[in-house]
């Protein structure tokens, strides 16, 4: 997602081409979770014009369509769907951090062989990404997926919600996710060098940073470990998402001064109606 309506004026000028969105996106942060394919996979030249927006250190982590995940849960008959995805994003390269396998809260410990077969069949340049939302696998099952993940190097992405539960919901966004958003205990352990996590925080900004330390001092231990972390902040309008994001970042590399910083963002200037 790099495009909001929230964003237009504040983040990023408006109006402004379809083309040049993410290029206005990647001034602020350096990593993108591209949701809008598990909608729909976008033709092979969008997919161009989105590696002509940005530098090829640029991370993207692109859910795999829901047919695949979804529909066919992993098994026969998503193969042609798996196909056209995998060649459309054939353009952006190394900009592909990974595939991101987001699977149904119905998928639970027993369906983890299709998973295991799943992943020994992607192409081998990919380092893949599995987002579960069972219950069980938080509950004493975790052993059941780390095995799967493991001989294909593929890491478990938790999506943290703790702090957006930690209090009922005050505003018409709060209200929408807290019916749709998975209630599922906090995951710190990484499976490999390349661990992404999802925090979802709250509308109010004092209330998503005060539920973020811990993820500082996780971010911070793993990138003195070696490891190249990629956090992604949300809020449930996300209003302020590039500029939380931001914070995040500069709350690690308090910790961890080497941290590149992040790229300069263009300047905004005011909103024109024409």
């Amino acid at each position: 997602m790099w495009t909001l309506k929230a964003w237009q004026g504040r983040f990023v000028e408006h109006p402004l081409p379809a083309g040049e969105r993410l290029r206005a996106y990647a001034g602020w942060c350096n990593a993108v979770e591209g949701n809008t394919t598990f909608y729909a996979t976008p033709s092979r030249e969008t997919v161009h014009t989105w590696a002509q927006q940005t530098d090829p250190d640029f991370r993207m982590v692109l859910k795999l369509p829901r047919p695949v995940t979804h529909e066919h849960r992993l098994g026969p008959g998503g193969e042609a769907d798996l196909r056209a995805f995998l060649d459309a994003i054939e353009p952006l390269g190394a900009r592909v951090h990974a595939l991101w396998v987001q699977l149904p809260p119905s998928f639970a410990p027993a369906d983890v062989p299709a998973l295991a077969g799943f992943l020994r069949r992607l192409p081998s340049q990919y380092h893949c990404a599995v987002e579960v939302r069972h219950p069980d696998f938080f509950a004493g099952a975790a052993r059941t997926l780390e095995d799967a993940l493991a001989p294909v190097g593929a890491e478990w992405v938790p999506f943290d919600t703790t702090a957006f539960f930690a209090a009922p919901p005050t505003s018409d966004a709060e209200r929408d996710a807290w019916t749709k958003k998975p209630r599922l205990p906090r995951r710190t352990v990484a499976l490999t060098s390349r661990p992404i996590v999802r925090y979802l925080g709250r509308d109010a900004r004092q209330e998503t940073v005060d539920g973020w330390p811990g993820w500082v001092r996780q971010a911070a231990l793993w990138l003195r470990e070696g490891r190249s972390p990629t956090f992604f902040i949300h809020t449930p309008d996300n209003a302020d998402a590039p500029q939380l994001a931001r914070d995040f970042h500069a709350a690690v590399r308090a910790l961890v001064p080497d941290l590149p910083p992040l790229p300069d963002p263009d300047p905004v200037g005011p909103l024109t109606l024409f």
